[in-house]
């Protein structure tokens, strides 16, 4: 970052195998894969999977080991896989790591962490570890519960902000250490003991942070005219041609990482953000040895940072997409490589997030994210998950509800889950897509999540959707939502199945035209033990057009479960935007909210508190929901 101010689950057990059947006149079948599978690769302007998927980097920045404590920062309060489980459950799906040279090489033993949380062991892991053996823990934990890691080469020496040279090293670390370090590190995460479920954690390497001029000796792009035109024989300046030779080191270790290259600060005497100017990739851009493989990279901050030109009174949304357009956009609109905004960030202030005021911090934000939003071959990671940050998206205890709702909102609109699976249509709920058009597709499905997908019948066709292989104790129904197109696809009411049967559901059929509904398969468990539940929802704190709340789960039986669902039906319209320690699906009114792998095992007479969610509501009511179940038992 170029501001010194600010750089101070288990799986569920009981998942249900769900085969969808689905007859249609003249619909080919679809695969099903995993979204985010293996390796991940570029295709034009976007990020893909190992299946030729889209996936979108919407991630956080979480850093300390960058600097003299030479370990991520927080674990003063908290448990690292604390930490990451709220990373996980507020929905980011990749963490940037930044560190230091120093840290690779000199490889310290970290001490600035608590053993102990609320009188529970925490950070165990970490004790007597050096600071790789730190990162190594990290990252692992990360990605056992699907997380991504994109390591960063923040500065040389231990400390904080970026490399006050402008370049990728120093007299102490000089350009051979920085090639040497990004080999150990290639070559350390690469390493089969960090992939979980066929999928590497660890992504790919930020070369470097915000490389930039220092007046006339730091970083240049090639072809720039007022640094001497920056030729590539200015080997010791120009930072594509470092650039380049780091990055043919990493994929000579692993061909399948992606290569991260930031921009500078300044190029042709047009000036921005240190390490966000990428004009110069328009007529000079990076070749790496590998194909498909660069992702370009800019950095974009707020007035709150520094007062640039184009933050003034005239400062409109038009010509702040289009300064973006200039320094990095026009590069992924152009289809050239993708495009990452691996930082930018603001503070927890309510006008710093939404205010309209021209050139203000608030209008800049919101204008980012909508830019985002608006282009979603765009990828981002925001700064920073640290809350001794004044841009923390946590606060200082590092707690999971975060001191800012509306901003953690914003951030929400723009995320990109991992771990669904891609099929015809553009379902949602659950983390699963569900292909309803395939005559043969299957998914897996915890109890009580939900998933919804689109099917269209055509001209008089019928199709029966169907489902099998249910385990004992588990139920399956499938409900349909009001439909669109030229005439009406009516279904009959949802069916359920019992453990074993192979063929029920609901048959619908179409009228003279095309017709498209949507369809949602919900998976429930139904407990034949002595299980028993009392639920507690309470409203705290309510605003135009949004809400908070705070659920806990009572077992009040006789048996403990492993792995739980709650599920209740909203009365006015209320959607879920945000929810911590659980992961939810709503389809409609119907909200089905799975456990953590942290907060998954209720004993007998226990209680999980802590679950909670921001949502939206009508402004006119906002009824507590009725009825609760958890694993299909009604909670009394």
């Amino acid at each position: 970052m170029s501001k010194n101010i600010f750089h101070n689950l288990n799986r569920m057990a009981a998942a249900a195998i769900v085969t969808i059947g689905g007859a249609l006149a003249g619909s080919a079948a679809q695969a099903q894969t995993t979204v985010g599978a293996g390796y991940w690769h570029t295709s034009g302007n976007k990020i893909v999977d190992a299946n030729g998927s889209q996936v979108r980097i919407a991630g956080i920045n979480w850093y300390g080991f960058e600097t003299s404590d030479y370990l991520v920062h927080g674990l003063w309060a908290q448990d690292y896989k604390t930490v990451l489980n709220t990373v996980k459950a507020q929905g980011y799906n990749v963490v940037r790591i930044p560190f230091s040279n120093q840290m690779v090489e000199s490889n310290p033993v970290p001490t600035n962490y608590t053993q102990s949380v609320n009188g529970t062991a925490a950070n165990q892991a970490l004790v007597g570890a050096t600071a790789l053996q730190d990162l190594d823990t990290i990252v692992a934990y990360a990605g056992s519960i699907g997380l991504r890691v994109i390591l960063d080469n923040h500065r040389s020496e231990a400390g904080n902000s970026n490399e006050s040279n402008g370049l990728w090293y120093t007299s102490a670390y000089p350009q051979s250490n920085w090639i040497a370090d990004w080999k150990t590190m290639a070559t350390r995460y690469s390493d089969s003991r960090f992939t979980f479920d066929g999928n590497p954690t660890v992504i790919g390497v930020d070369l470097r942070n915000e490389p930039h001029s220092n007046g006339s000796n730091g970083a240049c792009w090639t072809g720039d005219t007022a640094m001497s035109a920056c030729p590539v024989s200015q080997t010791s300046q120009n930072w594509p041609v470092a650039a380049t030779g780091a990055g043919n080191a990493v994929l000579a270790i692993n061909p399948n990482l992606l290569v991260f290259v930031e921009g500078v600060d300044c190029y042709n005497g047009t000036c921005g953000w240190q390490g966000g100017n990428l004009m110069g990739v328009a007529n000079n851009p990076i070749k790496l040895n590998v194909a498909n493989r660069l992702v370009y990279s800019a950095h974009d901050y707020g007035p709150a940072v520094y007062q640039q030109p184009w933050f003034n009174g005239g400062t409109t949304a038009a010509s702040l997409n289009q300064t973006w357009n200039n320094f990095w956009g026009y590069i992924s609109a152009n289809g050239t490589a993708p495009v990452w905004l691996g930082e930018f960030g603001t503070t927890n202030n309510s006008a710093d997030i939404s205010s309209t005021v021209a050139g203000s911090e608030g209008q800049w934000f919101s204008t980012l994210v909508a830019y985002l939003k608006n282009n979603s071959s765009l990828n981002w990671t925001y700064w920073a998950l640290n809350g001794e940050d004044s841009f923390g998206l946590l606060d200082s205890n590092y707690d999971a509800t975060p001191p800012s709702a509306p901003k953690q909102s914003a951030l929400a609109g723009i995320q990109f889950p991992l771990g669904g699976t891609s099929g015809s249509g553009g379902g949602s709920g659950g983390g699963s897509n569900v292909s309803l058009s395939a005559s043969a597709s299957s998914l897996s499905l915890n109890p009580g999540a939900s998933a919804t997908d689109t099917i269209t019948v055509t001209g008089g066709a019928s199709t029966t959707l169907s489902v099998s292989g249910l385990p004992a104790g588990v139920t399956a129904a499938f409900s349909a939502n009001p439909t669109t197109g030229s005439s009406t696809l009516t279904f009959s009411a949802g069916s359920s199945a019992a453990a074993g049967t192979a063929n029920v559901g609901v048959t619908g059929t179409a009228g003279s035209a095309q017709a498209t509904t949507y369809i949602a398969l919900t998976v429930n468990s139904q407990s034949t033990s002595s299980f028993a539940c009392h639920v507690s929802y309470a409203v705290t704190s309510q605003w135009p057009n949004g809400f908070g709340a705070d659920i806990s789960i009572q077992n009040t039986g006789a048996t403990a479960i492993s792995g739980w669902t709650l599920t209740w039906t909203f009365a006015n319209g209320q959607a879920i935007t945000q929810l911590w320690n659980g992961n939810a699906s709503q389809s409609g009114a119907h909200v089905a909210v799975t456990n953590m792998g942290y907060n998954g095992s209720l004993a007998a007479g226990s209680t999980i508190s802590g679950i909670g969610f921001n949502g939206s509501w009508n402004g006119v009511a906002n009824a507590v929901p009725s009825a609760f179940s958890v694993n299909g038992t009604i909670c009394q």
